[in-house]
This record gives structure tokens, C-alpha cells and sequence, in this order.
């Protein structure tokens, strides 16, 4: 629905595709009504006031399923996608598919309806006002979602909703009933989660680049290694699975996770090593060969990303549903609510119809706009959108998966411009030990240079660096060799290239106002409805 918010001053084509867009989500929106009423209608004891609110209910509920899709999926698709593993167009049908499949097949038996106890159950005795909040609040979240994904910005939806709550149950209840204590974590979190996930996805990334591109074999490197990077990501991923992905199906210990993960990392081992072995033996000594043999592991990572997700976050639509439902049905409000298969069903189809008419901006967004990925890049995000949670859940820390992604994401860029950064400061060096030679001999001594490995680089440069204050010691070479000036401007002009400041500053600007955005929302929505249904 993230059309209705958009600019109307495009071209004729984008004009006509998303007039398509908004009259599709429109059509699922009622279509979502239709098929409320139809679940619901044959129940017991149900006035047609009450049939009516379940059905607005539902199409809401519907809407912020379709923006979780539109807007979060982004977090597991732009990588392969801006890597070039998976094509746009594939990977919106492969996390469609996925999130439905989570969505239904391991979606909550039982959905906590105040995501982390955000308000005091106990102070809303009265059914019909805590309906009226829980939609309210729906609403919020959905439009602010609907926003963040009109400005290109990937937000947190578990932040979306629980501010809405937060704002809404303060306009019902006053500001008594909030648990500050989770508002904390929450802004704790905002900190926590991207810097964590920068910080393991950068080291992910460096260990790829010292085990296999900088080696002066890569491609027999890459045979050794790439099996070993793939069972490792076997193993967070079978971990992560069974933690998140199926842990309302299957119940394991963290340690049972953890064992059961590396017996799939081993089996995964065994199986890959030759074939990997045998084909890198065929490719030439270049990093975009190299690359290549990270494609089908960003694929599978992506699909059970997906699959995850559409377990776990599809509560943030289908759980404030399920509260009204409940209440509605029998005037009575709990903390948690049995959610039936038809909610389910409107929330696993919400996540794939959003996904699938504006999941493609928030995508690109993250995958080409941020900072350029290639496969390993994006292998090193995958790893660290993983572990991070994995190690966070157990340490019992707030995070967001939306900001560890999108964390890891930075720390990738931010890596680059560092390496980039010093490769810069050594080449400087290299051509300021060699000034006055023969430039084809100095970009020849460079080519080997780069070509070399590290502790290759390492003894290369040290003979420079020698030679260089020889050259000045002699009176041949400048004091400083460059100045102050100009190593600045060489510094900022490599990170304006590689990570784009305004796309980042946007994206952050949009995690700091998502919860008071929605809970300002919230209040005011909830007035609203309020007003409408006392009048």
C-alpha cells in the first residue's frame, strides 16, 4: 500500500504500474474483509456490530502484514540480490513462498498479543476498549510502516507495533500502564543491535578476505576454504533454525541447537568439499570467479532467512488480531491468544502480497544503494544477521534483526573503506619509493604488489618503506611525502564512494523516530475510535 503515501508526479508507465499496485492491494485488502467474514460469521452469539469489527479488523491486520512484507523482507533479499546471487523478480517469488511457508507451517500455535509486555494487562478490564487499542494500534504500525517503505527506509516492525501499543495503551490508560523497563531495552537495542551486527559481519568478511583473496592462489584457496565458510554457515543456520525459525514446532535447548547445528555442519561438509574442491580447480585466479562458488549458499540462507522470519514476525500483524479476535469472541482480555488457522492464512498471504507488489524498493535499497556487495560481501551479512541473534538470545539481549542486517550491511561497507583506506596509504608509499623510476616498471611493481599475500604485501612494504626514508634521509623525496590536505581529501573521497553518508543517515534517522512516531500515531488514532464508536 506504500503507493498511497508516494509521490503522484511520474512518468506515464510508473503512474500505470502503480495505479496497478495500489488497485491489487486494494482488491486484497477486501478480498482479506471477505474472507474475515466468511471465517467468523457461523460463530456463536456474534451481533453484527461486533462481525463488522472483526472484518475492519481483519483488512487492518491484512495491511500490516502486507507492509511487514513490503518493508522487512528487504533484510534477508537485498544481499543476494545486490550481489547478483538471485535476480530481483526470484528473489520476490522465493521469499514469498518462504514467508508463507513460516508463516503457517511454524507460526505461533500461541501469539504473544503485547509483543514483550509492553503494557499491564491487568489494567484493561474492559474488552471492547482494549479492542479499540489493539486496532488502533495495527493502524499506527501499518502506516508508519507504509511511510519508512515510501522513503527507502528498512525499519524494525517489532519496534513499529510496540511503539504503537506503547502510544496507544497511554491514550486508553494513561502512562502508568507502560513497562518502562522494556522502552529501555528497546532504545538499548538501537546501539546494540547494528554495531553488533557491523562488528561480527566485518570480521566475517576479513577472515574470507585473508583465508582466500589474499592469498596469491585464490582459487586454490577458495577450494580449501569455501567448504569450511560453508559449514559454517550450515551450522548457524541449523542452530538459528531450530532457535527462531522452529521453536513453535520443535522445542530444543540452546545447547541441543547448537550440538544439533554442527552435526548438520559436518554432514554439510562432507558433502561439499569435493565438489567445491573440483570446480574451484577449474576457475581462473580472480575474485570474481571466486565469488561464483558463494551463490547457492546466499540462495539457500536467503529462502530459510525468509522462512524465519515469516515464523517469527508475522505476530506483529496476525498477534494484536488475535487479541481483538479473542476479546470480541469472548469478552475477556488476556495476555495471550490462541490465534486460529484463518488468521494465519490472512497473515502468511499479507506477508507475500506486500512482498510481492513493494517488496522490490526496500530490496534494492539494501542490496545496491548502501554500499556495493558482491557474493562474499553478502555471505558475510547472511553470517552475521545469524550469529548475532543466535548470541544475542542467548546472552539475553534486546535486538532488532531488522538493525543487525542492516548493521552488518555497514560494517561490511565501512570495512571496504578502511582496507581501502590503507591499501591507498601503502600504494603512496610504494610510488614515493620508487620516484623518479620508470612509470610502466612502478605500476608492474604494483600490479605484483596487490597480487601478493599478505605477509607477502608485508615484507614488500617494509623494503619500501626503507627506501623511501633513504630517499629522503637523502634529500630525494619530500618531507611527509604527501601532506596533511591531501591524505584528508584522498581519505573522504574513498568514503563517499563506498558508503553512501545520505542513505545511511536516512535509514538511522527512521530507526530513532519509529517508536515515538507510531506511538504519537497510535494516540491519536485511538481517539479517534474512540470518538467514532461512543458517539
Amino acid at each position: 500500500m506504500s503507493a498511497i503515501l508516494s509521490p503522484v508526479t511520474r512518468s506515464g508507465r510508473e503512474q500505470l504500474e502503480q495505479s496497478l499496485r495500489l488497485a491489487a492491494a486494494v482488491a486484497a485488502l477486501l478480498i482479506a474483509g471477505l474472507y474475515a467474514a466468511l471465517s467468523v460469521k457461523a460463530l456463536p452469539g456474534l451481533s453484527t456490530q461486533a462481525l463488522w469489527f472483526l472484518v475492519i479488523a481483519a483488512a487492518v491486520g491484512a495491511y500490516m502484514a502486507m507492509n511487514i512484507g513490503a518493508n522487512d523482507v528487504a533484510n534477508n533479499m537485498g544481499p543476494p540480490v545486490g550481489s547478483g546471487a538471485i535476480s530481483l523478480g526470484g528473489a520476490i517469488v522465493l521469499a514469498a513462498i518462504f514467508e508463507a511457508l513460516g508463516a503457517i507451517v511454524a507460526g505461533a500455535d500461541v501469539v504473544g498479543t503485547i509483543k514483550g509486555g509492553i503494557i499491564e494487562m491487568r489494567d484493561f478490564a474492559e474488552p471492547e476498549r482494549f479492542t479499540w487499542l489493539m486496532l488502533a494500534a495495527l493502524l499506527a504500525g501499518a502506516l508508519w510502516l507504509n511511510v519508512a517503505t515510501v522513503l527507502g527506509a528498512p525499519v524494525s516492525t517489532t519496534h513499529s507495533i510496540i511503539g504503537a501499543v506503547a502510544g496507544a495503551g497511554i491514550a486508553a490508560g494513561g502512562w502508568a500502564v507502560i513497562n518502562w523497563g522494556t522502552i529501555g531495552a528497546i532504545v538499548a537495542s538501537w546501539i546494540v543491535s547494528p554495531l553488533f551486527g557491523g562488528a561480527v559481519a566485518a570480521a566475517v568478511l576479513y577472515i574470507t578476505k585473508r583465508t582466500i583473496t589474499y592469498q596469491a592462489d585464490m582459487a586454490a584457496a577458495a577450494g580449501r576454504r569455501v567448504p569450511l565458510l560453508i559449514a559454517a554457515m550450515a551450522w548457524a543456520f541449523a542452530t538459528y533454525m531450530l532457535l527462531k525459525g522452529l521453536n513453535n514446532v520443535v522445542k530444543v535447548g540452546f545447547w541441543q541447537a547448537l550440538l544439533a547445528g554442527f552435526g548438520v555442519a559436518v554432514l554439510t561438509f562432507w558433502v561439499v568439499r569435493g565438489p567445491i574442491a573440483r570446480h574451484a580447480a577449474t576457475l581462473p585466479g580472480t575474485k570474481a570467479a571466486v565469488n561464483e562458488l558463494f551463490t547457492w549458499p546466499l540462495v539457500f540462507a536467503a529462502a530459510l532467512l525468509s522462512f524465519a522470519h515469516g515464523a517469527n514476525d508475522v505476530a506483529n500483524a496476525i498477534g494484536p488480531l488475535a487479541a481483538i479476535y479473542e476479546a470480541v469472541l469472548h469478552g475477556a482480555v488476556v495476555a495471550k491468544a490462541a490465534t486460529p488457522l484463518w488468521i494465519l492464512i490472512l497473515g502468511a498471504l499479507g506477508l507475500s502480497v506486500g512482498l510481492a507488489l513493494y517488496g522490490g524498493k526496500l530490496i534494492m535499497t539494501v542490496g545496491k544503494e548502501i554500499t556495493e556487495l558482491d557474493r562474499m560481501r553478502a555471505y558475510a551479512i547472511a553470517m552475521a544477521a545469524t550469529v548475532t541473534v543466535i548470541l544475542a538470545s542467548q546472552l539475553g539481549m534486546p535486538v532488532s534483526t531488522t538493525h543487525v542486517s542492516i548493521g552488518a550491511v555497514f560494517g561490511v561497507g565501512f570495512l571496504r573503506e578502511l582496507l581501502k583506506v590503507n591499501y591507498a596509504k601503502m600504494e603512496a608509499v610504494v610510488r614515493a619509493a620508487h620516484q623518479g623510476e620508470d612509470r610502466e616498471a612502478v605500476e608492474a611493481y604494483l600490479v605484483r604488489f596487490e597480487a601478493a599475500p599478505v605477509e607477502e604485501k608485508k615484507r614488500m612494504l617494509a623494503e619500501m618503506k626503507r627506501r623511501a626514508k633513504e630517499m629522503e634521509r637523502r634529500g630525494e623525496l619530500a618531507p611527509g611525502w604527501f601532506s596533511k590536505k591531501e591524505r584528508k581529501a584522498f581519505k573522504k573521497a574513498y568514503k563517499q564512494e563506498i558508503v553512501k553518508r545520505s542513505v545511511v543517515l536516512r535509514i538511522v534517522a527512521a530507526w530513532i523516530v519509529t517508536v515515538p512516531a507510531t506511538a504519537l500515531l497510535a494516540a491519536l488514532l485511538f481517539r479517534v475510535v474512540e470518538l467514532l464508536l461512543t458517539r
